[in-house]
């Protein structure tokens, strides 16, 4: 294989990173043989889950981590350098490749395997042996924090279904799952496949009846109870359906977009790590995000009850977590458990339409 088919397959593994509601927010400009510039961007102007860019910041970290440890089926070594001078919202990173003689990383192996799971998962607790491993693939930054008694899934099985009414009832937070969701599909390669989301599936169809019309989920949210099915099938029954609830917590509060994306990079290696193991996860999000609208003092919604809600839901997870000092500093939250793996699954764009420049 010759060093431009090398680049070529790193790339081809590499872009199978998360990202939120598969948004790919990475470019890819081939320089040479031996250098990649990744073109990042993120989603902040529209989607209200990625306040200032954080969810695509972390989105990044995981694919330059997949792009070190894919090098290393070739035994190379990829040396990341941040480009000057460029804002947040479009940051550059320059990738080298050298060549080293370096073993592949196991890791590199689960790149591919690695998916989201949002069904219910067993209720085998997490070993002590299972947790150290995990805990030890972050790196010395970041602590894993871990919720598994029942009482405390009952705890993060309510809070996250009390952000799913919260999400499910502003028109801001409509508008981007109406964009993302591609309906009757097992697949997609720019969106989530309904077939992924967690709902049977009568409540499927009915959910993608309402969702054509704003006027139909507030009537349904209004007279009909509409949240109540979809948040106890997405989020309180699976909250309580796994071997345990975490956190992953940086040692200072990320304030900028370098520590946003080494977070991200700490995060590729814990979900790597737990395939694994042969463990599901999925990630758990949107209390943390609608905290931090709170704590930050910025509107979440032009709805008037949306911001006491988010406080609300910042107080609790705050005594869950500690205090606000670790609230601050947790960087990702999820739930993991030993489970099947999903029939449904985001896949990903080619490395046509990933080339450098555009974002469509």
């Amino acid at each position: 294989m010759t060093a431009a088919e090398q680049v070529k397959e790193i790339l081809e593994w590499a872009k199978w990173a998360p990202s939120g509601d598969n948004t790919q927010p990475w470019r890819f400009e081939i320089v040479s043989d031996g250098q990649v510039n990744v073109h990042g961007f993120d989603t902040r102007s529209h989607c209200l889950y990625d306040l200032g860019g954080q969810a695509s910041h972390l989105a990044l970290g995981a694919l330059l981590e997949n792009m070190r440890l894919a090098a290393t089926r070739f035994g190379l070594s990829a040396r990341i350098v941040e480009r000057a001078g460029c804002s947040e919202e479009a940051p550059v990173f320059e990738v080298t490749f050298e060549a080293e003689s370096l073993a592949e990383d196991p890791l590199a192996e689960m790149i591919k395997i690695r998916s989201v799971q949002r069904r219910p998962y067993r209720l085998d607790p997490l070993t002590p042996e299972q947790k150290d491993i995990l805990e030890s693939s972050v790196g010395p930054n970041y602590q894993v924090l871990w919720f598994e008694s029942f009482s405390q899934r009952w705890a993060f099985a309510s809070l996250t279904a009390r952000a799913g009414k919260l999400r499910l009832t502003i028109p801001e937070a409509y508008a981007v799952h109406r964009a993302i969701i591609q309906w009757g599909a097992q697949f997609s390669e720019d969106r989530v496949p309904d077939q992924a989301i967690g709902l049977d599936a009568l409540t499927l169809k009915l959910t993608h009846w309402i969702m054509e019309r704003w006027e139909r989920v507030e009537f349904f949210n209004r007279y009909l109870a509409g949240t109540l099915l979809p948040r106890i099938q997405l989020d309180f029954i699976p909250g309580l359906a796994c071997a345990a609830h975490f956190a992953l917590v940086a040692r200072a509060v990320p304030d900028s977009l370098r520590d946003e994306v080494e977070a991200g990079k700490a995060l590729q290696r814990f979900w790597l790590t737990a395939t694994q193991l042969k463990l599901q996860l999925q990630p758990e999000m949107t209390p943390l995000i609608f905290r931090r609208y709170a704590t930050q003092g910025i509107s979440l919604s032009a709805r008037k009850n949306a911001q006491p809600l988010a406080e609300r839901i910042a107080c609790v997870l705050d005594q869950w977590m500690g205090g606000k000092e670790q609230a601050d500093r947790v960087v990702f939250m999820g739930r993991i458990g030993r489970s099947v793996s999903a029939r449904a699954r985001s896949t990903r764009l080619s490395l046509i339409r990933l080339h450098w420049p555009g974002t469509s």
